[in-house]
């Protein structure tokens, strides 16, 4: 049965697991940290109609987020993690918006999230839902896993793939 079904763990992955533990608060204090300033940033740029980080006010489940991450009720809610989403103004076509993911250098493309490099793919959300949902402003939706590299080289990488791509 663990055979076909995968059950078993290998040590040597029980062994990662473990020796990551002590570290787990400090890496997701950077990947939220980093995250929360792209985001920031991506919201300053014309190219991205809509920033989707929980942390933002203005981002659909800002609230539900910042009641369920603030369990004490102090006002502070906690962190959100290294994931945040831009909605591409709708302007630009999907080649477009695969050039700046291309361009994109410290940025890799790849669905791991949580890892230690940063990640992004792009989402055709027409193909993957019957209805377009109403929170979204229309465009392309790409998706960022922030890693942890310097979140300032992570920034000019964004940038130099804005005017690669956008301008």
């Amino acid at each position: 049965t663990h055979m076909r079904l995968g059950l078993g763990v290998g040590a040597n992955d029980a062994e990662a697991v473990l020796r990551a533990l002590p570290s787990i608060a400090l890496r997701y204090q950077a990947h939220d940290a980093s995250a929360r300033s792209l985001a920031r940033w991506c919201q300053g740029r014309s190219e991205f109609a809509q920033v989707l980080h929980p942390a933002l006010a203005d981002a659909p489940g800002h609230a539900q987020w910042a009641a369920l991450c603030d369990p004490e009720g102090l006002g502070q809610p906690g962190r959100a993690a290294g994931l945040f989403s831009v909605m591409v103004d709708a302007r630009y076509d999907s080649a477009r918006v695969d050039a700046f993911c291309d361009a994109l250098q410290l940025f890799k493309l790849g669905y791991s999230w949580g890892g230690p490099m940063s990640l992004v793919v792009p989402y055709e959300l027409q193909g993957m839902r019957a209805g377009w949902p109403a929170h979204l402003a229309p465009g392309t939706l790409v998706r960022f896993s922030v890693g942890l590299e310097d979140a300032v080289d992570l920034q000019a990488d964004l940038g130099q793939a804005v005017v690669h791509a956008f301008q």
